[in-house]
């Protein structure tokens, strides 16, 4: 596979997924949650998509930078791991906004941050800018993870 193809499909696996997972937000943001109590440091709608955009291209070139270092074990784990905090990543909107289950989504955060941590020090023993391009997506599921906090406890 050609590495131009290679970056476009790292770049595109991660955009999928947040269209996935925008998609079953969207429908929820005119309804339910606007009858939501938000916690005071909630941000406008309006910031979350340019975002969520910006850090799905970045952990693209992330992956794209793992994915074309050598095959072995340790490159094959971190790709997993990535992997996995997609998942998470994408679970999180479900559980949120589409089953509305605030609790289990704070719950479901908490792993999540845990599994981009994973991440992190995965990335950083093969290529540490794959560690240090993601440092926004860290703290932004930071500040996800309080607002989930919020949410749960106002409603």
């Amino acid at each position: 596979m050609s590495t131009t193809l290679k970056l476009i499909l790292a770049i595109a696996i991660p955009l999928a997924v947040g269209s996935i997972g925008g998609y079953y937000t969207t429908d929820a943001i005119p309804g339910w949650y606007s009858t939501l109590n938000p916690p005071a440091i909630n941000p406008p709608n309006w910031v979350f998509g340019p975002v969520w955009t910006v850090l799905y291209i970045l952990m693209g070139i992330s992956l794209f930078w793992i994915w074309t270092q050598p095959p072995s074990k340790e490159r094959n784990t971190a790709l997993f791991a990535f992997g996995v905090q997609m998942l998470l990543n994408l679970g999180w909107s479900f559980i949120f906004f589409y089953y509305r289950e605030l609790g289990y989504a704070l719950v479901e955060i908490v792993v999540l941050w845990l599994s981009i941590v994973t991440m992190l020090v995965l990335f950083y023993k093969i290529k540490p800018k794959a560690a240090y391009i993601n440092v926004p997506y860290i703290l932004w599921v930071s500040f996800a993870m309080l607002l989930n906090a919020g949410y749960y406890t106002a409603n």
